[in-house]
């Protein structure tokens, strides 16, 4: 005979509250078959193929931006090499920039008469600096343009603005002027050498 519960006016049989828990756990159960927690497995391989996807997507921009700093690195130590192979540290400028101008005149064979100099910052630069050199010359039309050459050739950059040249009366010999730009450095640049070191 079975067992009867009286909680207050409701009667229960034990032997139904069983069957209706096991009812409901195989209904929990069935649930879980037919619609798993992670989702079904072709719902699982569709994420799985997507976090393979974007997975190759990141590494693909990973790649991208370490290639766009090697070139930014590699650029930043070819401009920094550049300004200090062509443009003249402080201390030195307008010694080397005379030196450099006759030595070039000399080779061409163009009299040097006379220079002036005018230095103006670079916008936006805080250690360049414009040095304009106005030089006057005399020289025949072939030595002109060999002065012209070595200017071109010459180890610092030389930016030539403006040229004239008039002929002096009955000589053959030209009055030169000519007005060019080079450029200073203000501090020196650090260089960072291969073993870690920093040099100047």
């Amino acid at each position: 005979m079975p067992k009867n519960f009286n909680l207050g006016n409701i009667k229960l049989d034990l032997p139904r509250v069983v069957v209706l828990v096991l009812l409901g756990l195989n209904l929990v159960a069935g649930w879980f078959v037919f619609s798993p927690l992670g989702g079904s497995a072709q719902d699982m391989e569709a994420q799985l193929s997507a976090l393979r996807g974007q997975a190759k997507e990141r590494k693909v921009s990973l790649d991208r931006t370490k290639k766009l700093t090697t070139n930014m690195d590699r650029g930043r130590k070819e401009g920094d090499d550049f300004v200090a192979t062509y443009f003249l540290s402080r201390p030195t400028t307008y010694s080397t920039v005379v030196d450099e101008v006759t030595s070039m005149a000399k080779r061409a064979g163009v009299r040097v008469k006379e220079h002036g100099f005018v230095e103006d910052p670079v916008e936006g630069s805080d250690e360049l600096s414009m040095l304009s050199i106005n030089g006057n010359y005399e020289g025949t039309y072939a030595d002109l343009l060999h002065f012209l050459r070595e200017v071109d050739k010459a180890p610092r950059l030389v930016i030539i603005e403006a040229l004239s040249a008039s002929p002096q009366q009955g000589t053959g010999v030209l009055n030169i002027n000519m007005r060019a730009n080079t450029f200073i450095r203000e501090a020196p640049l650090m260089v960072v050498a291969e073993n870690g070191g920093v040099a100047r």
